[in-house]
């Protein structure tokens, strides 16, 4: 059985990971749009659903749509003059529960320390 080398990437590759993941992360990072992600793991919405979801006017919501839609994180179908969107990478809810368990494990310190005292 042959040991595959550990192969570890070039710091111009990890510097282009980095750059390419925190743009994606970037679009995530805003109330509204972790909202509306959350309401699309559950299948597409047209834009006035999704309006109304958020609570903010269309052209607020459309503006939060065209950024996560250029980091990839949406897909969007004309259906006569509705647009609809839905999650582009089904692997979304995984990164969901994983910050769920990040979140989750956090308060569980900060109340564990907030109970001892520290």
């Amino acid at each position: 059985m042959a040991i595959l080398p550990n192969i570890i990437p070039s710091l111009k590759t990890l510097k282009r990971n980095a750059l390419l993941r925190s743009s994606v992360v970037k679009a995530m990072a805003h109330p509204t749009r972790l909202l509306v992600m959350e309401r699309l793991t559950h299948g597409g919405q047209c834009v006035n659903e999704l309006t109304a979801l958020a609570g903010c006017d269309v052209t607020t919501l459309s503006k939060h749509l065209a950024v996560m839609k250029k980091a990839g994180l949406l897909q969007c179908e004309r259906r006569g003059v509705s647009i609809y969107y839905q999650i582009a990478c089904p692997c979304f809810l995984e990164f969901f529960r994983c910050i769920d368990l990040i979140t989750a494990n956090h308060e569980a310190q900060v109340l564990n320390c907030t109970v001892l005292a520290c």
